[in-house]
């Protein structure tokens, strides 16, 4: 279980995160919610270690993670599926998913974890010795995805996940976060600004405004919440 309490963080003198805290559970998937500036991206950057807190707790099965490096926060099991995708263009999509097994677990375990991502996406399978940079954007995602998985994350983060896509490949990455929270028990941190497409696949959500968790609840209870409706799904 991940539980994120009182965290503060910011650029220079801006702080950004004022005492935002959440938690996830194993297998269950939490949407992390809000329009473009309201801190989400700062919160995973914050979680990840790329960003130091200026102060608050990051806790994984009791380790406690805050102020850690990014790799040992990433050696502990959180793994980011980055927006944009971040590939390397001129790299193979095989080259791409092998940087994914970086710990002596993921490398032992590659040839299954490979077969493991072609299973949920057999066109990866089809193009491994194509350049990454010549996929398609759907594509690209899914490569960026596996890679993730590839690494046995206890905890994926999906950060933007719909970004730039078509429906139908939104729906069939979101499908395969359900089916590893589910199926394998990895806990699933979905951030998004599609709130309609994320409440759909979480359990509950987490609404952040100007830095700030303004609301919490099971997803049912944010779709039916009236700012919610207000605000971001246009009813």
């Amino acid at each position: 279980m991940l539980e994120v309490k009182n965290l503060n963080a910011g650029y220079g003198h801006v702080q950004i995160l004022r005492n935002i805290s959440f938690s996830v559970d194993d297998g269950e998937v939490i949407a992390v919610l809000g329009s473009n500036g309201a801190g989400k991206t700062t919160t995973v950057r914050a979680v990840t270690g790329m960003l130091k807190p200026k102060s608050g707790s990051v806790m994984l099965n009791g380790q406690e993670l805050c102020g850690k490096s990014s790799r040992a926060i990433l050696d502990a099991g959180i793994i980011q599926v980055p927006e944009g995708r971040q590939l390397f263009t001129e790299m193979t999509v095989y080259e791409n998913l092998e940087l994914g097994a970086f710990s002596d677990a993921a490398k032992t375990k590659l040839a299954d974890s490979l077969n493991f991502c072609y299973s949920y996406f057999p066109k990866l399978k089809e193009r491994s010795e194509q350049a990454a940079g010549t996929l398609s954007g759907g594509e690209q995602q899914m490569v960026a995805v596996a890679r993730a998985l590839i690494g046995l994350p206890k905890v994926l983060i999906l950060d933007e996940p719909s970004l730039g896509l078509a429906p139908n490949i939104v729906d069939e990455i979101l499908t395969v976060a359900h089916d590893m929270a589910v199926n394998q028990g990895v806990s699933i941190i979905l951030v998004e600004q599609d709130v309609n497409k994320a409440l759909k696949t979480a359990n509950r959500g987490y609404v952040i405004e100007n830095g700030h968790v303004v609301l919490t609840g099971t997803s049912r209870e944010l779709q039916n919440n009236e700012h919610v409706k207000r605000a971001y799904l246009g009813i």
